[in-house]
């Protein structure tokens, strides 16, 4: 989970899990997006692809990139828990 949090702590990763909630995207069209290297993307899109919170797909020679629904909803699970909002997604029952 620390890796998730970690992802999600740059502006420019929660930017590219915003643009990607309306669906895949190429490689290219989120780098197009972006005033940045070549390389700080790509290393933008791995922290978030080893944080379980996107895959790639190849189509052609092309990488789309989808994001990870249970990721997500596994962030929003421990923060409502922290808040106090419900379990956290590890626990089986709440703590009175």
């Amino acid at each position: 989970m620390n890796t998730l949090f970690k992802a999600l702590s740059h502006p420019v990763r929660r930017r590219i899990i915003e643009m990607l909630r309306k669906g895949p995207l190429a490689s290219g069209d989120i780098a197009a997006a972006f005033d940045m290297s070549w390389p700080s993307i790509t290393g933008h899109l791995n922290a978030l692809k080893d944080a379980g919170l996107v895959s790639p797909e190849r189509d052609g020679s092309t990488i789309r990139y989808r994001l990870e629904i249970s990721a997500v909803e596994e962030a929003v699970a421990f923060l409502m828990a922290m808040r106090g909002g419900g379990p956290a997604p590890d626990d089986t029952e709440p703590t009175p």
